[in-house]
């Protein structure tokens, strides 16, 4: 037989006849609710916390794996971290001996540069004054025979 409200509520009607109302209340109050197979006992609710404990139990497992996996992550992220540390102090000493090696090379190209500008600006210089002489002589010969 299905137990619904209405079949409740003629039971509670006729307890109610036999009984009295207060006792046909009270006993109708110790009855499940409509639907009785929903309700849980004890029993099974020790069954439900058993499995969401070993449910979470599983979780912490999973969730503490994941800790030690990113602790190897972060020990191989410094591990990174001191390696390019190393490269950037190589670097640097790279930078250093390279602008030392370069400051010794540009002041060695400098007067180099300067010593053979100068030695030019003198070779023009005889080159202009020797043209000029040049010229100058047929000119005055032209004046003297004129």
């Amino acid at each position: 037989m299905v137990v619904d409200e209405r079949s409740r509520h003629e039971l509670y009607r006729r307890l109610e006849e036999v009984l009295g109302p207060e006792a046909a209340t009270t006993l109708i109050e110790h009855l499940p609710p409509v639907g009785g197979a929903d309700v849980a006992t004890k029993h099974d609710l020790a069954s439900l916390k058993e499995r969401i404990e070993l449910r979470f139990d599983r979780i912490d497992g999973r969730l503490t794996r994941v800790d030690d996996r990113f602790a190897q992550v972060e020990d191989r992220f410094e591990r990174l971290d001191e390696l390019f540390g190393r490269i950037d102090d190589r670097f640097a000493t790279f930078d250093e001996n390279l602008g030392f090696r370069f400051g010794a090379l540009e002041s060695g190209l400098r007067a180099s540069f300067e010593h053979e500008l100068r030695a030019q600006a003198i070779t023009l210089f005889i080159a202009l004054v020797t043209l000029v002489l040049a010229m100058a002589a047929p000119a005055f010969s032209l004046v003297r025979f004129t």
